[in-house]
């Protein structure tokens, strides 16, 4: 769903019927997406430049245009990116796109199991004793309980040393009204992966132990733009956005 409202062609009919269905009870639905993605890439550019070489790409489904090695092997080639994701038919044709790339990985593993994830033969690679990149952009939806959702950050933080950083999008209400929240819920609710918005007090909790960097958490829009975005955009996002050091 995600790549097809990007535009991409890593997709299945199956994907596309709840993508359009999906854009019935939230029109702005691609909008999110794009914001995600564009976030990403600001985010993987900045943490480059802090020194990181190593990230942990958690629920990143079928790496597309513009994922995290190419914007990372922009700036150091040697920087080792190990993608995760639970559903086997996007890890396999995922696999199939990476080629033989020694410095990226993708495990099929699922992200609300840390410790598998932890042991899982790409992620095994990256060096935990130095500082690391752990990014969540636009994942923590899918685990709808709080509690879970903050203690999925807690163990992955205690995983990494200081000097670490998470990266991460949620989905929240900024332009959608009550009724689309609740239709877009009720979709997602019809596919395995059922979906929870948060308010920005609630994701700002799952940042918990990270210091975050300015400017702190913001629709993602905001976060470190290339150009100023308009009222309407970062509305129609429907997202925030932040990035953590452990210190």
């Amino acid at each position: 769903m995600y790549d097809y409202y990007l535009g991409g062609s890593t997709n299945f009919a199956v994907d596309r019927e709840a993508a359009e269905a999906g854009l019935k009870a939230m029109p702005h639905a691609r909008d999110y997406a794009v914001a995600n993605r564009a976030f990403l890439r600001r985010a993987v550019d900045h943490l480059v430049r802090q020194g990181i070489d190593q990230f942990l790409d958690l629920g990143s489904g079928i790496p597309t245009v513009g994922n995290v090695h190419e914007v990372a092997h922009q700036h150091n080639p040697q920087a080792r990116i190990a993608y995760v994701d639970h559903e086997p038919v996007a890890v396999a044709h995922a696999r199939a796109l990476l080629g033989e790339n020694p410095m990226v990985s993708i495990d099929e593993a699922d992200i609300r199991e840390p410790e598998s994830v932890l042991r899982a033969t790409g992620v095994a690679k990256i060096d935990f004793g130095r500082p690391v990149a752990v990014l969540a952009v636009a994942i923590l939806p899918f685990v709808p309980d709080q509690d879970e959702a903050t203690a999925l950050t807690a163990a992955y933080r205690e995983a990494c040393a200081p000097g670490s950083y998470l990266a991460a999008t949620h989905i929240s209400q900024l332009a959608a009204t009550d009724e689309q929240v609740a239709a877009a819920e009720e979709v997602m609710a019809r596919t395995p992966t059922p979906v929870r918005w948060r308010p920005p007090e609630e994701i700002a909790e799952l940042f918990h132990g990270y210091e975050l960097i300015p400017p702190g958490l913001v629709p993602t829009p905001s976060w470190h733009p290339d150009l100023p975005p308009s009222e309407d955009d970062i509305a129609r996002a429907n997202a925030y956005a932040a990035v953590g050091r452990l210190v």
